[in-house]
């Protein structure tokens, strides 16, 4: 039953929303610590951007708060936003395009430096879509960024993909990043499973795999390095009330996604218009 919820909540993030509900079966179903089985989801490319752009700005219309509460909290947003941190007038307008976070929030970007902090899960179809664009830009990005993932903190489904995500980090293997989504989205390999031992054992079968040491991957499964990055996950997803993936921050002063840019393309061109009046300030 667990599994078939799953699987039927992963095939709606793929189709709607990557939103806080989609990955969380009802608790009365789930009351082991992990909520979910391997199934097989169906195989492909990402989406064309064109097919992507749409079914995220429909998506996001739908998350979150009611109407009224995101209006409202929008509305205090954009009433407290100095004129300062706005994009000169043009292409892009503030509470279209982006949202202006007031209070900001701090980063950890080096001095000079401006920190593009992507929230996603691998589990999100949307995410995965977004990927391809993500890893061009990253080539070609002014030096100036500094960009960050964050993977978004919602349940146990979302830690347990976390936690593989921080340890291949911490072993160096972020080149496998794009193969984790490949192996949930195309293989039907969801990496997670209803039980923190068999999670572990289908992570470090992926990793295995792929050329890391059974004992490098343990060591660092349960490490410093990657417990504390949870944490810092945790916080971020609670700071910045992430209720809806992928979504952009931009010195922790800015928020935006595909729907609002206009396509995933477009978002790119928006973080980079953010990121340089970030910069000239």
């Amino acid at each position: 039953m667990i599994r078939a919820l799953f699987v039927g909540t992963l095939l709606a993030c793929a189709l709607t929303a990557c939103s806080r509900d989609a990955g969380t079966p009802p608790a009365a179903e789930a009351p082991a610590p992990q909520t979910a089985a391997p199934a097989p989801v169906p195989s492909g490319e990402p989406a064309a951007p064109e097919e992507a752009a749409e079914a995220a700005q429909a998506s996001q219309e739908s998350v979150g708060d009611t109407a009224d509460e995101a209006s409202d909290r929008s509305l205090e947003r954009l009433t407290a936003l100095p004129p300062a941190d706005e994009l000169p007038g043009g292409k892009w307008k503030a509470g279209v395009n982006y949202k202006p976070i007031v209070p900001g929030q701090p980063t950890s970007a080096a001095p000079g430096k401006v920190e593009v902090n992507e929230v996603f899960w691998y589990g999100c179809g949307h995410c995965y879509a977004l990927e391809p664009f993500i890893r061009s830009w990253e080539k070609a990005k002014p030096d100036y960024i500094e960009f960050v993932r964050t993977p978004v903190m919602w349940n146990p489904v979302n830690i347990a993909h976390a936690r593989l995500f921080y340890t291949l980090q911490a072993l160096k293997r972020d080149d496998l990043h794009a193969k984790v989504f490949d192996e949930i989205h195309t293989r039907g390999n969801m990496l997670v499973a209803n039980d923190d031992a068999r999670t572990r054992q289908m992570q470090l079968a992926f990793a295995k795999a792929n050329g890391i040491a059974e004992a490098d991957f343990l060591r660092e499964y349960d490490g410093f390095y990657v417990n504390s990055q949870l944490q810092r996950a945790e916080a971020t997803t609670r700071r910045y009330q992430v209720d809806a993936v992928p979504i952009v921050f931009v010195a922790g002063k800015y928020s935006t996604d595909v729907g609002m840019a206009g396509g995933q393309k477009e978002m790119l061109q928006l973080i980079d218009a953010l990121a340089a009046h970030e910069k000239r300030r």
